[in-house]
């Protein structure tokens, strides 16, 4: 069991902390939050996928041009100021930003202004302290970084076209003319390579303050890469594409009870033959990058390490796709051997069949018990009940993709569903203490570890919903306002966890 104490975290995603930026980021309110973690007794906090976000896939971090890059909208500009990259009046934004939700297209535009004049001034000699650990940053990532840089460059140079309809000789990766255009836009890249140091400079030094509080961070990792990504590029052949680059099977989900047509995701599937004939090299490469920046690692989808729903390429919706089976026990072994504690969790949620079960079983992965679908008229028999949780679990009021207990108990919830959890708390809710309710039945469930997300500590309605999924627009732009997570707040919650005993 990885989990060896009962304890309990709070999930909110960097973009949802306060900056004056227009995004959560890396800064001084990240170790501000840190504190409040420490003073309220919690050990974990949970994140969204730190990778890259684009304003054409709605800004999801599930939908990233990088599997291993981090996201330069994170990076603090008050810490370049610190570094003596930058002086106070070079962060000045000309704009107001909103305290309520992220502006992704403003703080894009800020936030480019700002880190190219970072870059500039360490070219010209500022921050030197820093060319030590550029150097070491380079060499420590060279799997991925390289390509990575070149990417987004190559894509900038072709005015954002699909590297799929760059000329055949990039597209196809050719030794010479990557090199060539390397050359030719040798500043870019190093300027994008710079940027990415930056990040992972950030967001180690948080991870050690954070550590050093006894605070670990869970971490989220997609299951499947954008086909417009770097990894694509670079890796065609560990995924199932054509002469032309273009999918020729793409993922979903098949229809059930949330969907007719079920889900058309559109991402390349991986060509698993190829994945194994050199031992899932690329497979292991990413979890490891990602143990690496996490203490525990949320695998999403974790049902496709069993099996995924395959489907031809060009068909509209997910309903003529096909069950494929994965090697995934191949490669959690592989994983296992280079991680004993394997400190994953599997997010479980969804249609999840025997064969899914047994996978986790055999790695002793740990399953998510989400207390908004408990209260059906299943109630008694319910997976999600707490009466029914087992120790090697992980409960949550709600995740990411769910609305908040309040915004449930408003709109969601049946008359009947809003009964029984009534009847089994044992007391009248309203949608002004339903959240209370709800966070208590999670803290005395007997499972290990018990994540509640932000919006649940402090009763939020509809307006700090996260993500709706299925939908494109309007999604990832909820943040803490200055002032809702407070030092009373935290000690409210640190007797709540001392009572339940996950102190």
């Amino acid at each position: 069991m990885i989990i060896k104490k009962r304890s309990s975290g709070i999930l909110l995603h960097i973009t949802s902390l306060p900056s004056p930026y227009g995004i959560g980021d890396l800064g001084p309110e990240a170790y501000r939050f840190a504190d409040l973690l420490e003073e309220a007794g919690q050990r974990y906090w949970q994140i969204l996928p730190l990778n890259p976000t684009e304003i054409g896939t709605g800004n999801s971090p599930y939908s990233s041009h990088s599997a291993f890059a981090g996201n330069p909208l994170l990076i603090s500009p008050d810490l370049l100021v610190e570094d003596g990259l930058l002086i106070k009046k070079d962060i000045k934004p000309n704009t107001s930003f909103d305290d309520r939700k992220v502006e992704f297209e403003k703080v894009a535009e800020y936030k480019k202004q700002v880190l190219y004049k970072a870059y500039q001034k360490f070219k010209a000699g500022q921050g030197s302290q820093l060319n030590g650990a550029f150097i070491r940053f380079q060499e420590k990532h060279k799997a991925w970084l390289p390509d990575f840089a070149r990417f987004v460059v190559f894509k900038h140079h072709f005015g954002q076209q699909a590297w799929t309809q760059w000329p055949a000789e990039l597209k196809n990766r050719e030794h010479e003319a990557v090199e060539e255009l390397a050359a030719e836009l040798a500043e870019e890249i190093e300027r994008e390579i710079f940027l990415q140091f930056l990040f992972y400079h950030q967001w180690e030094r948080l991870k050690t303050y954070c550590n050093s509080k006894g605070i670990s961070f869970i971490g989220d990792m997609p299951f499947y890469v954008s086909h417009d990504s770097a990894d694509v590029w670079s890796h065609p052949t560990i995924f199932k594409l054509d002469k032309k680059g273009m999918p020729t099977a793409v993922s979903g989900v098949p229809p059930d009870y949330f969907s007719e047509t079920g889900q058309l995701w559109g991402t390349p599937v991986f060509n698993w033959k190829v994945l194994q004939e050199d031992d899932f090299s690329w497979w292991i490469q990413r979890i490891a990058h990602n143990l690496e920046l996490f203490g525990l690692l949320r695998l999403d989808h974790f049902r496709a390490f069993s099996a995924y729903w395959q489907v031809a390429a060009g068909e509209e919706t997910a309903i003529h796709g096909k069950w494929v089976k994965t090697p995934g026990a191949e490669l959690l072994s592989l994983v296992k051997e280079k991680f004993p504690e394997m400190p994953i969790i599997a997010e479980d949620l969804g249609e999840i069949d025997q064969p899914v079960r047994d996978l986790m079983a055999q790695f002793d992965l740990p399953g998510m018990r989400v207390l908004l679908f408990a209260f059906g008229e299943d109630l008694p028999n319910s997976l999600y009940a707490p009466h029914n949780h087992s120790q090697n679990a992980i409960v949550y009021t709600g995740t990411h993709d769910n609305s908040t207990t309040r915004a449930w108990f408003e709109q969601d919830a049946s008359k009947e569903d809003r009964k029984r959890l009534s009847d089994y708390s044992a007391q009248q809710l309203t949608k002004e203490n339903v959240h209370e309710a709800m966070n208590r039945l999670a803290y005395m469930s007997v499972s290990q570890l018990t994540v509640i997300p932000m919006q649940d500590i402090l009763g939020l309605g509809k307006e700090a919903i996260m993500n709706k999924p299925s939908t494109s627009n309007g999604n990832w732009l909820w943040r803490l306002e200055p002032g809702m997570f407070t030092k009373p707040v935290a000690h409210k919650l640190r007797k709540e966890v001392q009572l339940y005993g996950r102190l």
